[in-house]
């Protein structure tokens, strides 16, 4: 066999090319395709603005409503609660992830842990589920499409026509052969995601922090759609006619890029299931009891408590002590929650790990698994992200309830402890909740590279394919 790469091989698709260009249907489906991504960047665009800044908005408001409150007990501001509201990041436009579908508000009060509410998926229709009209999502599973039905006549229909033998008897080579079909359909590939990957290209300039995932997210969905091109030419060369070609390929799709990745996750859910809100909740009021009581004076542990209490100031009454006891049960009360509510959130976060370690494994053979991953951490819409916005909110919820069990305890008085009030300026003065930063700039690589590897692996793949490919053509001549 011939050098890949020749003369010979860039005839062979600059012709490929001409014949796509006679094809009025592959013009108006490469444009349409075309015109849906463009359209998918705006709306993309201004739905993430618009979400960003009604939950700025919002957070403004919660903010001044718990401002506005006025001189109280501060136990009353321990249950009066406080909303926070997670941020989009600056990718969110090009792949929203899982956000749809966990919830972006979170409600804090004392003694309880909330999950994040009004998700996008609970406020839609069943359609959701079939995927939002993003970037990501005209890449993933619209483009692929298109790239079947362009090149699954690539070699089957000059088969059928005898052109193929033709050729080859004419000294054009199998390698120069498919190196040229193969080049034709993947630098088409790429053209028609030009207009998401120049988006992210103009993200990243605005932004020089988003540089790096953007790059990555350009890699990883040109490798994407070159492997499918690959696939569609691989098949259409295998295949005895154009129309066996069709029907194989539009199977792939419809298996690879539609029924498993819905299926897979679910097989997951079922092989590692997760216990429902309301098992969790009784999992950890059970154990709370078996601790200890805050409400029940006479419970062992907080008698336990109350001693150490009285023996820690050198008083032989509760009455005495230079503090409010009651603020330092409430206090102590909230610590056991709390850890607790954290042990509870940190097994479920195990058993999503799980699940998403399965999903791993079953991406190896269903690379837009592979590459979904990929983009939704790049983007900072994925599972981890959720959980950094979990555990950032419960680490604000304790932070501000024990700072007004602690004004509980030192402002207020132990004797008629319900009938006082204290300044509306102290809970003022508390710290608003601030959204941890991404941590993708300290492990990028380690969020790209299973995705990256998959992907490499499938092109390589499909690369010792097209030589076996062109040798059989060869010796079919």
């Amino acid at each position: 066999m011939r050098p890949a790469f020749s003369a010979t091989a860039w005839r062979v698709a600059c012709e490929e090319w001409r014949a796509l260009r006679r094809s009025k249907v592959a013009v108006a489906a490469a444009g349409l395709l075309l015109v849906l991504t463009l359209a998918a960047i705006m709306v993309s665009l201004e739905r993430a603005h618009s979400v960003e800044a009604q939950r700025q908005r919002l957070q403004h408001h919660a903010d001044e409503q718990w401002d506005s409150q006025p001189d109280r007990h501060p136990h009353r501001v321990v249950h009066y609660g406080h909303y926070v509201f997670r941020p989009l990041t600056a990718l969110a436009f090009f792949d929203f992830g899982v956000a749809p579908f966990t919830g972006s508000t979170l409600y804090l009060e004392g003694h309880r842990q909330n999950s994040a509410n009004f998700s996008d998926a609970g406020q839609s229709s069943l359609l959701l589920r079939f995927g939002q009209l993003t970037p990501a999502f005209v890449l993933q599973v619209l483009a692929p499409l298109l790239l079947v039905f362009l090149a699954f006549g690539s070699l089957a229909r000059e088969r059928e026509r005898g052109q193929l033998r033709l050729m080859l008897a004419h000294g054009v080579s199998g390698g120069a052969l498919m190196t040229g079909k193969l080049a034709a359909h993947g630098i088409l590939a790429v053209l028609l995601a030009a207009p998401a990957l120049a988006a992210l290209a103009a993200i990243a300039a605005v932004d020089p922090l988003l540089a790096e995932p953007a790059a990555w997210l350009v890699l990883g969905y040109a490798a994407y759609l070159l492997l499918w091109s690959a696939a569609a030419v691989l098949l259409s060369a295998l295949a005895r006619r154009a129309r066996d070609a069709l029907l194989l390929l539009v199977g792939a799709w419809a298996l690879m890029a539609v029924l498993l990745p819905r299926v897979l996750p679910d097989v997951a859910a079922g092989m590692v299931p997760r216990p429902t809100r309301i098992e969790m909740e009784a999992a950890v009021h059970a154990e709370l009891a078996r601790i200890g009581d805050s409400h029940n004076p006479d419970d062992p542990y907080f008698r336990n408590f109350r001693d150490s209490v009285l023996k820690r100031y050198g008083v032989s009454q509760v009455e005495d002590l230079p503090v409010n006891y009651k603020g330092l049960v409430i206090e102590e009360g909230e610590r056991l929650t709390s850890e607790l509510f954290l042990s509870s959130m940190q097994r479920d976060f195990a058993r999503q790990a799980m699940q998403g370690s399965l999903l791993d494994t079953a991406a190896m053979a269903v690379p837009l698994l592979a590459l979904r991953s990929m983009s939704a951490a790049l983007a900072d819409t994925d599972r981890g992200a959720h959980e950094r916005f979990l555990l950032a909110g419960e680490d604000y919820r304790y932070r501000l309830i024990q700072a007004l069990n602690r004004l509980h305890a030192e402002k207020v008085k132990y004797h008629d402890d319900r009938a006082q009030r204290i300044s509306a300026d102290y809970w003022r003065a508390l710290p608003r909740y601030r959204h941890p930063p991404s941590p993708l700039e300290r492990n990028v690589a380690q969020r790209v590279w299973p995705a990256l590897a998959i992907l490499a692996g499938w092109l390589a793949a499909a690369a010792l394919a097209a030589l076996y490919v062109a040798r059989r053509l060869e010796r079919k001549i």
